[in-house]
């Protein structure tokens, strides 16, 4: 691709390098970008480091100086002008992240469209109460079925869970692969949760 779908400023980039560098282990770390869930009339955010060479055919992969980003393909046009910026605020630097895209009406605001009813539905409850749960509680974690709709499953994450810096892994990496797995028809697991409110966000939506 010619132009970048997200900019991220120096002190931001600087930000980041420094906080990739702490990662433990020796393979190169990227850092992965992608939208959450929705926040009122923002998006939400997820932001973490992943092994390079875990990537996705199909995420797509930009070079910001010595940084690499990694954007899910179907958050290509929503993140598509966003940028990456250190927040406002001296005493408590946070990222912060500007992007000129927000949700479409067809997309839920505040609680999930659909309901908790249903064969779907139903799955879902026995895979989180049987399987999910208790593999995170070790952490403090749980997972919530908040509604369903259509094949997308809308979750939220409580306790350990809730704001910490590598949520997403779990969501998409763990939670999101033993649903897919044990239910064909389940489409999608979108992250509902307010990641900003939880016990250690490390970044903020930006505020206009």
């Amino acid at each position: 691709m010619s132009e970048s779908i997200v900019s991220v400023t120096n002190d931001a980039l600087a930000k980041i390098i420094e906080i990739r560098d702490n990662e433990p282990g020796d393979e190169p770390f990227a850092l992965f970008l992608e939208i959450a869930g929705i926040n009122g009339p923002q998006f939400k955010y997820e932001l973490s480091f992943m092994p390079a060479v875990d990537a996705q055919e199909s995420d797509v992969k930009e070079t910001h100086g010595e940084l690499t980003v990694i954007i899910p393909e179907r958050d290509v046009e929503n993140l598509t002008g966003a940028q990456i910026s250190m927040g406002s605020d001296p005493e408590h630097p946070a990222l912060s992240i500007d992007n000129p895209n927000t949700p479409s009406p067809a997309m839920p605001t505040g609680v999930a469209p659909g309901d908790l009813e249903g064969p779907l539905a139903d799955k879902i409850h026995v895979m989180l109460e049987r399987h999910v749960n208790p593999s995170i509680a070790g952490h403090g974690g749980a997972a919530q079925l908040v509604s369903v709709d259509g094949g997308t499953a809308y979750l939220q994450l409580m306790g350990g869970c809730q704001g910490c810096g590598l949520a997403s892994v779990t969501l998409r990496q763990g939670i999101e692969r033993i649903l897919k797995d044990a239910i064909p028809e389940l489409v999608e697991v979108v992250d509902v949760t307010d990641h900003a409110s939880g016990d250690n966000p490390y970044y903020e939506s930006a505020k206009k």
